[in-house]
């Protein structure tokens, strides 16, 4: 049985590339090919493929997202993340969205021929050094990983929550107007999922006991 493809990414010559190799082998086609999110869900459309090999960064979308698009189709192709970026963030996305493979672009020819194959067949296909580094990452998450995701005046912001200062307080201290410090709470309680200040302070206040 012979695999159909769609090959979607941006640049033109990536895709000849992809074309030569895939083309080559005499269980593999290439029925279309794709320079963006749109154009490649139209094409999918047409000429239904088993695999679709799609870059991560797109004109008007990105690969995750077409991936769950994709998957939405019926029959539904496997999706083959390719991608010259070694980004955690997207390989942790592409597994959501349901893709069976993530590859960077500087492996093998022969390799990718050999992705096209498992994933085809049913299996999961997945980077293995930018696979155990995300593993890691998730066993042992950095200690400041949710502090990062604020700004360095909702972390002063933060710290004076945690010493119980009301926003007036707060905005006096950091030269600030109450409204702006108003901001400041609502946006770090968002970012750290919480509803109320209360929240905010009791979790400074276990950090604290923590470190200590």
């Amino acid at each position: 049985m012979t695999i159909g493809v769609l090959l979607v990414d941006d640049h033109e010559l990536v895709r000849r590339g992809l074309r030569d190799v895939l083309d080559s082998e005499d269980d593999i086609t290439v029925l279309a090919e794709a320079g963006g999110m749109s154009e490649a869900l139209t094409r999918a459309e047409g000429a239904p493929p088993d695999v679709a090999v799609v870059d991560v960064r797109l004109p008007d979308g990105d690969g995750v997202s077409l991936c769950r698009s994709l998957r939405t189709l019926s029959p539904p192709p496997a999706c083959l993340v390719l991608t010259a970026f070694d980004d955690e963030e997207a390989l942790v996305g592409a597994i959501m969205a349901g893709a069976s493979g993530y590859l960077l672009k500087q492996v093998r020819g022969q390799d990718l021929v050999t992705a096209v194959r498992e994933v085809a067949a049913g299996r999961s296909l997945l980077d293995p050094a930018t696979t155990a580094r995300v593993l890691e990452r998730f066993r042992h998450p950095p200690e400041d990983d949710e502090l990062a995701k604020l700004s360095k005046r909702e972390r002063s912001v933060l710290e004076l929550i945690g010493k119980g200062h009301s926003n007036r307080e707060i905005a006096e201290r950091l030269f600030l107007a109450e409204k702006t410090v108003k901001n400041y709470v609502t946006s770090l309680l968002g970012k750290l999922g919480m509803q109320r200040r209360t929240q905010a302070a009791a979790w400074v206040a276990r950090r604290g006991s923590e470190s200590g």
